[in-house]
């Protein structure tokens, strides 16, 4: 008996859809055709976000009420260009690399409800083209909190001459990414993010945190570690579980708009109305160096040199102790 299947058309490429019927949001009784369909008519933007990027597969086998697959390393029959890279254990991998708009339904095909690329391109895998600023609420905080320090975060980037580009998370946050000359390594550009992050915090100390450890945290996180190498975020116009788009914004609008203003079966409207509000963001290469200087101000001024990594991160130069301060038994410096 053979297996139901359909095809749809992209950028006038056919692509097969295995088993088109099967429920994958089981709360709103959408199916994997219905998810297709969303990224075919969003292609040209979806495939902004991911275009000639190591891009690792989040694979929903079943239904978004089932854990999904993470799969970074490229399998050998894949559909996608690849390309080899360096984990941050230097170990190497194969990773899978979207060039076309009919990638974008092939990850769709494979499962895939948001896509989670690298920010850098295929051809220079050391070196980000963009800084990726994710704002997500704390206890005790909501999406107007989010919605708050995101604005201020775009007055501030404004000021200091860099343009972001903003848009929901999908789920409980805000994301603004800001494309750089692609000259700076993970540890810069990481660093880059931080100083930013802290120049919001003492401008919004009530509002903005930028304390790693979670007991220690009080409001708006803005979470620099976002920039680490083989760390990602949702990219746009991906659907998050909750089925709701991850959808890109004016900064006029951002105020007044909701999470909830975007699901999958409804955006269809949006994208037509709005059209594609990433548009240009491959034109823009700003430089960094007002966000180094901070780097080196923050350390001569204030005393703060760079904050934690994640676990499974080689311990990195000036490096704070990884250990969770209400367990803490010795000052920094003996770490």
């Amino acid at each position: 008996m053979a297996k139901e299947a359909t095809s749809v058309e992209v950028a006038g490429e056919k692509v097969r859809i295995s088993s088109p019927s099967r429920v994958v949001f089981p709360k709103q009784g959408w199916t994997k055709l219905d998810v297709v369909k969303h990224f075919v008519t969003c292609a040209e933007g979806a495939l902004r976000g991911v275009d000639n990027r190591p891009t690792m597969l989040k694979r929903y086998m079943k239904g978004v009420d089932q854990p999904p697959i993470y799969q970074k390393r490229a399998q050998r029959r894949t559909p996608f260009k690849t390309v080899d890279i360096r984990f941050p254990s230097q170990r190497p991998g194969v990773m899978n690399v979207p060039t076309k708009e009919a990638d974008v339904v092939r990850l769709a095909q494979l499962g895939c409800l948001d896509f989670h690329p690298w920010p850098v391109r295929a051809d220079d895998i050391d070196h980000p083209d963009e800084l990726r600023f994710d704002f997500d609420p704390t206890p005790g905080f909501g999406f107007v909190h989010v919605k708050e320090a995101a604005v201020a975060a775009g007055a501030l980037l404004e000021e200091i001459g860099l343009r972001g580009w903003p848009k929901t998370s999908g789920s409980r946050g805000i994301h603004v990414y800001v494309r750089i000359e692609p000259v700076y390594d993970f540890y810069h550009t990481r660093r880059a993010v931080l100083a930013f992050a802290r120049e919001l915090e003492r401008r919004l100390p009530n509002l903005v945190t930028t304390r790693w450890w979670k007991e220690e945290r009080t409001g708006v996180f803005v979470d620099y570690n976002q920039n680490a190498r083989d760390k990602t975020v949702s990219s746009a116009y991906g659907v998050r579980p909750t089925g709701y788009v991850s959808a890109p914004l004016t900064w006029e609008e951002l105020p007044d708009v909701e999470i909830e203003d975007f699901p999958m079966d409804r955006f269809a409207d949006r994208y037509r109305e709005v059209g594609d509000l990433t548009e240009g963001i491959d034109e823009e290469a700003d430089n960094i160096d007002t966000l180094l200087e901070w780097v080196v101000r923050d350390e001569e001024e204030y005393g703060l040199g760079d904050a934690p990594w994640p676990p499974h991160y080689p311990k990195q130069p000036g490096e704070p102790p990884r250990v969770q301060p209400s367990r803490q038994r010795r000052a920094d410096h003996e770490y």
